[in-house]
């Protein structure tokens, strides 16, 4: 294919590949979720009667569905393939009208999505700040979740833990001075927060409610 841009070939092989290492992540954590006996205990902590499993199983199938973008973007690309190009093309365009028709019936149900979000995600974050027996294996999950995973707390970072903090501290610890890194209580920890992992989660249980 004479004439092909090589700067605009290898620029969609790059961000292709970025694509395609996000995908591999997004896989790695839905699979780490939906298998391990920690990442059950944290799908199962809250009251909600739709079974956990689905929204495991629907992050599996979305990070799958953007390896296989990132996988065909990047060969289609390197390739020069008009065959590979094209499934590209039709994935991203049917990815787009599906993304259009979730933020119409999203803005429809706006309102009642961000109450019910609000209430699942601060139940599960007054679990973190509780003392006892009472959410006790959600609070060991999540320490695990953090010492894996490099973040802290769900919505507010560290804070989440209230008095129990000191004792968890050492999940949280951010030990490279950078700027995911922040102090609390005199202590270097890390700011992200599972928001981003966490909220899809929750975004597919309300979606089954």
């Amino acid at each position: 294919m004479a004439g092909v841009s090589g700067c605009l070939k290898y620029s969609m092989f790059i961000f292709n590949f970025l694509f395609w290492l996000c995908g591999t992540l997004i896989l790695g954590i839905a699979i780490w979720i939906r298998v391990s006996k920690d990442g059950n205990e944290i799908l199962s902590s809250g009251k909600s009667d739709i079974n956990p499993f689905v929204a495991a199983n629907i992050l599996i199938a979305v990070g799958a569905i953007i390896m296989v973008m990132g996988f065909l973007g990047c060969c289609g690309a390197v390739k020069e393939s008009r065959c590979m190009l094209l499934l590209f093309f039709i994935g991203l365009l049917v990815i787009l009208l599906l993304q259009v028709a979730a933020g119409i019936l999203g803005a429809i149900s706006q309102t009642e999505t961000k109450r019910i979000l609000n209430e699942t995600f601060y139940e599960n974050v007054n679990l973190l700040s509780q003392t006892g027996n009472n959410g006790k294996e959600f609070r060991a999950a999540m320490t695990e979740f953090q010492n894996k995973f490099e973040c802290c707390g769900l919505v507010s970072g560290a804070s989440d833990w209230g008095s129990n903090f000191e004792s968890v501290s050492q999940s949280c610890a951010c030990e490279y001075s950078s700027n995911v890194c922040t102090t609390y209580k005199g202590k270097s920890v890390y700011k992200e927060v599972l928001g981003l992992v966490f909220s899809m989660v929750l975004y597919c249980q309300i979606g089954n409610k």
